[in-house]
C-alpha cells in the first residue's frame, strides 16, 4: 500500500513538473511587444543584427525626444 501511494506521489509530481515546463516553453516562444519578430528565414546571426539595429534606433528616438523641464520654485 505504501509503494502505492509513494508511485502515484511520484506521478502526480511528474505531471505537475510537465504541465510547468509546458508553460515556460510557451511563455519563451512568445516575443516582446514592440519588436518585430525577425524574418524566419534569417540566420540566427542576422536576426540578432536586426534586434540590435532596431534597439539602437529605439535608443536613438528616445534620446532625440526633449525632457520636460522642472519647474523652479
Amino acid at each position: 500500500m505504501r509503494g502505492v501511494f509513494g508511485a502515484l506521489g511520484l506521478l502526480i509530481a511528474l505531471a505537475v513538473v510537465a504541465m510547468l515546463a509546458k508553460k515556460q516553453i510557451g511563455a519563451v516562444s512568445v516575443t516582446a511587444p514592440g519588436i518585430a519578430s525577425p524574418a524566419s528565414g534569417a540566420t540566427p546571426q542576422q536576426q540578432s543584427q536586426q534586434i540590435q539595429k532596431q534597439i539602437g534606433q529605439s535608443v536613438e528616438n528616445s534620446l532625440q525626444q526633449a525632457r520636460p523641464m522642472p519647474d523652479d520654485k
